[in-house]
């Protein structure tokens, strides 16, 4: 099992993290797309941490053309020298349309498609196969000698499909080469419902599961006084809140009985309360979704969790804690 950690950096500061981040003792780090770009950090980070990997975590991909982060992706493996992942996701529909301008429609036929595509580009710079791919929503067929950025020494980036319903997780299983699980999960819904429908799609691309990376992104919330935890508690409620009211995430909380919470903050998100959502998390939730307690019991407890099945483990903190909790935690999680 690799460790991962959180890039939260900008382009000012990014390579002073991508250290920091690799003196804790991260495996590697992956970017986030929130309000900056996530692909601009991971060079800074590469070219002064050049042993941590580095990943999308995930990059949204429907407004952008496959083509479009093909170019991306190959000049980032090629930067890292192969220590790059493309991870990607949808996103969900309002963002798509109202926030992106972009077309939303048939998400998980359309994100099979699209990592098809993918696929099918990587196959044309690094085999020399004619690009040729033609389907219902994406058309590549045209790779002159002034575009075609010539084989990858270190092999096409795997791409890592980040995922929730089990259509779209079914679609990582089929064609991607992992799964991000979101961190707003449950463990009876990894394990009901996130690894049967990997184990699926799986099955009908005729691969075994050692061929697939899992890496699960899992909200730990600690802090070395009960001060610091009950911050930490503050604002991972927040975000838990935020997370829950969106409908697209009500199956996590159907698996730990919490369906009927996600309309009513739903309804709170849209008359703009948002202050009031981490209100409605109570300690329940917060066991069902997070990894809590003293910082010297996380990493068992981490490890009791997700031992079985997570071939990198992603660790999702927000909020402000001292490296030397992280390096104590992450070493714990190596020695292991």
């Amino acid at each position: 099992m690799k460790i991962d950690g959180p890039f939260y950096a900008r382009l000012n500061d990014a390579a002073s993290e991508a250290e920091r981040l690799a003196a804790i003792g991260y495996d590697g780090v992956y970017t986030l797309e929130g309000s900056a770009d996530p692909f601009l950090p991971l060079v800074l980070a590469s070219e002064h941490a050049p042993t941590l990997d580095i990943a999308t975590g995930i990059a949204v991909a429907f407004p952008r053309n496959p083509m479009h982060l093909a170019y991306q992706a190959w000049d980032l493996q090629r930067f890292s020298r192969g220590r790059f992942m493309l991870g990607i996701g949808s996103q969900v529909k309002a963002h798509i349309e109202r926030r992106f301008g972009a077309e939303f429609s048939h998400p998980a036929a359309r994100m099979r498609e699209y990592i098809q595509a993918l696929k099918a580009i990587f196959a044309c710079w690094q085999n020399g196969e004619k690009l040729d791919f033609r389907g219902d929503y994406y058309h590549h067929t045209l790779m002159t000698p002034m575009f075609h950025p010539g084989p990858n020494e270190f092999g096409p980036p795997p791409v890592l499909l980040g995922a929730l319903g089990p259509l779209m997780t079914e679609v990582a299983g089929e064609v991607a080469d992992g799964l991000i699980v979101h961190p707003f999960h449950s463990l009876p819904f990894l394990t009901d419902a996130a690894v049967p429908a990997v184990l699926r799609g799986l099955a009908k691309s005729g691969r075994q599961r050692d061929a697939f990376t899992l890496q699960i992104n899992a909200m730990v919330l600690t802090g070395d006084t009960e001060l610091e935890r009950a911050a930490a508690t503050q604002s991972v409620k927040s975000l838990l809140g935020f997370y829950a009211s969106t409908p697209a995430y009500r199956p996590p909380m159907e698996a730990v009985g919490y369906g009927e919470l996600q309309p009513e903050l739903n309804r709170l998100s849209k008359e703009g309360r948002w202050e009031e959502l981490g209100a409605r998390i109570d300690d329940s939730f917060l066991d069902a979704f997070t990894t809590r307690g003293e910082p010297r019991d996380i990493a068992g407890k981490l490890l009791e969790k997700y031992g079985a099945h997570a071939d990198r483990l992603a660790i999702y903190a927000p909020y402000a804690a001292p490296d030397s909790l992280w390096k104590g935690i992450v070493s714990e999680l190596k020695q292991a």
